[in-house]
Formats: C-alpha cells, structure tokens, sequence
C-alpha cells in the first residue's frame, strides 16, 4: 500500500492548510490498513521531499513497522525539479535518509508536466549520478518505466535510455535499480511505441521488471490494464517472469513473516 500523502502539496492543487498535520494523518491511516491485514499488505509512508518537515516524517514513519517497509516519492506531484540546486539537495538528504532506515524508494521521477519541468537525459543523468549514491544500501523501484503513464512522451525514452545504457554497463549505481511498468499501457498512449517499449524491457533484463495496475479508474481497471499490458510484442516466458517477479523489499518480508508467525 503506498500513501499517497505527498498530493497534500501538489501545485496543482489548492492549498491546504495544516498541510503536515494532513501528511500524518494519511501516512496514519496507511499503516491502520497495513495493521488490519498484516500477513496481507505493507506499507510505504509518503511525503514531499521539498518540505520541511520531509526527514522528520520519513523519520516517524521509519519507527512504524507498519510504514517501515518503504518511501514513495512523487518528484512530478511534489513538483521536484532536479536542476535546481536547492531542490536536488532536499532530495539527496531524503535519499540519504531512507537509506540510513534501511526504507525502500519507490519513485516517479518524471517531472511536473503541468509547469513544464525539465525532464529527459539529462534530468537521468542526475538522478544516476547524484541521488542513487545516495541510497546505494535499498531497493531503487522507478515507476512507469521512468515516465509519467504511458509511453508517447519522448522525454521518457531519453530518461529511461539513460538508465538502461548504466544496466548495460554494469554501473554499480544501479545494482539495486527495478522498474515497475504500472500505467505504461494506458489507451492511446503506447501502441506505435509497443516494439520500443518491449526492446527497452529487454534491455533492462526482465528480472528487473515489475507489473503493477496503476490507479483504478474507468478506462485503466486493473482487468483492463492487465489485459493491455499482455498486447505488448513479449513472449509468454517474458510475461510470465515479469507477472511473478517479486520485489526484493517484498521477498524481505515474506522471508520475516515466514520465520515470524503471525496471531489473529
């Protein structure tokens, strides 16, 4: 379960007072739901790496076992703009922050699309070279395949090749680096990039993907994006590995939980 406690300070919505006190509430209210199923479901506190307030909440949430697991960052929805000094140094700190509580990063680290922030091979090239030193200890999941849902942006691929060339490289930067292709086959938004989508999967390494659903709203239920997902030029083996790959932040606690029974 990832909070999503970081869309209290999305630009594009209006301001909302007591904004940290909301940030708590809904990173509370994720780990309430993990407690109601705990041999079910983990949880992932949440938070704007720009704010204040980001390495004290990350820090409360790091003594929740029920948010412990890991950190979702949104750089888009928290308007993070990696170019900007001041801005790359908030996030370095919080990168720093989850390695040091051994917390998971699962980011979308596409820019803001609505203030038309830089993004593309050289915002990569900074999230390779100067924030994954920063947590080289935990998982690294970068949503949607370095986009923003979709595939039709050409500022993803240029993001993503980045990345991929590292893969191929044996950069030890991105040892611990997946990927999740959750909302890559949204209507209308991948069709002439199937064959590029499924190179770059390849390129990756299949072990390195994950399948996700993305938000469930008409048009994108997870039936239907599971069914588009199966339309890209994989073979079965490719899907059925990508389908059960489990992520090493989850393999941990099937691991614990295996070893640690669990009362009802």
């Amino acid at each position: 379960m990832l909070s999503v406690a970081y869309s209290f300070s999305n630009p594009n919505k209006p301001h909302v007072p007591n904004e940290y006190d909301h940030v708590k509430a809904e990173n509370d209210w994720t780990s309430a739901q993990v407690a109601r199923y705990p041999d079910r479901l983990l949880g992932f506190c949440s938070v704007n790496p720009l704010r204040d307030y980001a390495i004290e909440e990350i820090s409360r949430c790091a003594k929740d076992p029920n948010l412990r697991t890991g950190l979702k960052l949104h750089f888009g929805n928290s308007d993070v703009n990696v170019d900007d000094p001041e801005d790359l140094a908030r996030v370095q700190r919080v990168f720093r922050t989850a390695n040091h509580y051994g917390m998971a990063i699962t980011v979308h680290m596409h820019a803001n699309i609505d203030h038309h922030r830089p993004y593309g091979a050289k915002e990569a090239r900074i999230f390779l070279e100067q924030l994954l030193p920063e947590a080289p200890d935990v998982p690294v999941q970068i949503a949607h395949l370095a986009g923003g849902g979709g595939y039709d942006d050409p500022a993803t691929d240029e993001a993503l090749s980045v990345l991929v060339s590292a893969i191929e490289h044996n950069d030890p930067r991105v040892k611990n680096v997946y990927f999740d292709i959750c909302g890559i086959a949204l209507p209308g938004m991948w069709e002439d990039k199937a064959d590029l989508i499924a190179k770059r999967i390849r390129q990756i390494g299949v072990k390195r993907i994950f399948y996700g659903s993305d938000a469930a709203v008409p048009g994108n239920l997870p039936k239907e994006g599971l069914q588009r997902w199966h339309q890209l030029p994989l073979t079965q083996e490719e899907f059925q590995q990508i389908d059960n790959n489990i992520a090493p932040y989850v393999a941990k606690w099937v691991s614990n939980t295996k070893s640690t029974p669990i009362s009802r």
